[in-house]
Formats: structure tokens, sequence, C-alpha cells
């Protein structure tokens, strides 16, 4: 999915959520009993293949304006980390668009999450 598929995706801003997703501005972690999967769509991937066997996605961030990994209003930006990991969904209540992801650590996996605000999606 590319940048214009995403703004389109994203109908609703995320002031707007009505769903337990409403804390989700910034990246947050969603445990599987707070992720509404009833309400939930799969409708995408931000997800590129590597080019060959050899390369891994970045962990390289997009923040040019000095925001952070969890700012609600950090640039969403599908080749950086976490965005080229993230699958898109689409809440069929109040129509928001969120990434979802799973980041791994030593000892623990941690489902996070983030609404989608179609301003703040760039294209590279």
């Amino acid at each position: 999915m590319d940048s214009a598929q995403l703004r389109q995706i994203a109908q609703s801003k995320p002031d707007q959520c009505t769903c337990a997703l409403k804390a989700c501005q910034g990246w947050e972690s969603v445990t599987d009993d707070r992720w509404p999967a009833e309400q939930m769509r799969l409708v995408g991937s931000l997800r590129k293949p590597p080019q060959d066997d050899q390369t891994e996605l970045t962990f390289e961030e997009f923040h040019p304006d000095g925001t952070r990994y969890e700012s609600a209003n950090a640039p969403i930006a599908s080749g950086y980390f976490p965005f080229n990991r993230c699958d898109v969904h689409s809440c069929t209540q109040c129509g928001c668009a969120v990434l979802k992801y799973t980041e791994f650590g030593g000892y623990y996996v941690d489902h996070r999450a983030r609404l989608v605000d179609a301003d703040l999606v760039v294209d590279c």
C-alpha cells in the first residue's frame, strides 16, 4: 500500500474515533483483549519485501521536525520504522484507519497500534 492509498483509507480523524483504540494517537501498546478484533478489518500492509536476502528493513525513524516515536504528531512515513512493519486496519464502526505492528524484544512481544491522521502521511 502506498501513501496515497493510506490517506484514502484514513477517512476519519483520530479524534473522531469512538472505539477502544481512541487512546492510540501515538504508538500505544494494545493487548489482545483491548484490540477490537470483531470490528477491525485488515485492508492492507505497509510492509515491502527486502530487495534481497541480505537486506533487512530499516530501523531508522523519520522525524524531520524533532518529533519522537510516541508523538501523536509524528509523520507517518511508510519507508521508515515502525511503519515499514505495519498492517493497515479499518474500523467498521468509526471509519478510522489503524496501523498495527508487533515489536519483538528479548523477552517480550508487544502489539502496538496507532490511529492514522491522513494529514500526517508523508511520501518517502
